[in-house]
């Protein structure tokens, strides 16, 4: 198989007889193997009966999983990919907002020497508050991933087998790919593509994503930097508050000695300090916790995700 087209299906009955329809006409010319998997992640709509459809009407191009309830999107990304066949891997979204009429000029530029090809929404089509939160995000990621691409949230991405199989996904990390592909030394280009307004369905993104996004971020910058090596990150900031309680002893000791001030005369001082430790103890038991989620979950082969049925898959 040379292509896997995965999309995540989450309430979208209405778009995917279009969505079957545009990705078909794609790639109908494409003169290689190719297929679409649809995955259902736990819809509450017909999105099933209406997959279902689609399947029985291209049996030989179209897969589609079902997901026992809603997962998330980046798990139900994860279950599509997990069952690929295809040497490229592209992902996109089921609402039509994407255009699968981007993905010849993608698997080109892979064809370049790419590893990795990812989408930018340049004439972008949401709301201008979604779109100006989207670009601070933009920003704020590619700081502190050190890749810079204009778009990690566009969902239409090109990839190269082993660069998208060669790590797990969870919570919401689907839009920190690329990051997680440049630390595998992938050669990634960003290119535009097509954007269009959603016309039906509603929008599943809330403002609740954006403390998922920045969490995630901080778990990205710790797994880039610091997986291999956490020592550096736990013991440099053990002695960084190592460092500051001993200037703080240090000025109280003096202030006690040449004022006559009690070392106990600053009781909210003290209370603020300990409130800042317990705050950033916090922060790196999460990120242990992270680590440990992902030991229980890849020791034991485990999945983030669990299939219902599994339609035209040999």
């Amino acid at each position: 198989m040379y292509l896997s087209v995965v999309v995540p299906v989450y309430n979208e009955y209405e778009n995917i007889p279009l969505l079957y329809d545009a990705v078909y006409d794609a790639l109908k010319d494409l003169n290689k193997d190719w297929e679409l998997i649809l995955v259902n992640d736990g819809s509450k709509d017909n999105s099933m009966e209406a997959l279902k459809e689609a399947a029985e009407k291209d049996p030989l191009h179209v897969k589609v999983i079902g997901l026992r309830r809603n997962f998330g999107q980046t798990a139900a990304i994860a279950a599509g990919v997990d069952h690929a066949s295809g040497e490229i891997i592209v992902l996109m979204d089921a609402d039509l907002q994407n255009d699968p009429s981007d993905i010849p000029a993608m698997l080109a530029k892979l064809d370049e020497g790419y590893d990795l090809v990812s989408g930018w929404r340049k004439d972008r089509k949401d709301p201008f508050l979604r779109s100006f939160i989207s670009r601070i995000a933009n920003r704020i990621i590619c700081r502190v991933t050190g890749v810079n691409l204009h778009d990690y949230g566009c969902t239409l991405k090109a990839y190269r087998r082993e660069v998208i199989t060669g790590f797990r996904l969870y919570g919401e990390m689907h839009r920190f790919i690329p990051a997680f592909a440049n630390n595998f030394g992938a050669r990634i280009v960003e290119m535009p593509v097509k954007h269009h307004p959603r016309v039906l369905g509603k929008s599943k993104y809330g403002f609740e994503r954006i403390v998922k996004v920045i969490l995630d971020l901080i778990t990205v910058k710790f797994l880039s930097s610091y997986e291999d090596k956490p020592i550096y990150l736990f013991g440099g900031a053990g002695m960084l508050l190592s460092g500051i309680s001993f200037l703080v002893l240090l000025f109280l000791a003096i202030r006690r000695i040449f004022w006559g001030v009690s070392v106990m005369a600053s009781p909210l001082f003290m209370m603020a300090i300990m409130v800042f430790i317990l705050g950033f103890l916090s922060i790196l038991m999460g990120l242990i916790a992270e680590l440990l989620v992902r030991t229980y979950h890849e020791s034991q082969g485990k999945t983030v995700y669990h299939i219902r049925e599994m339609i035209n898959f040999e």
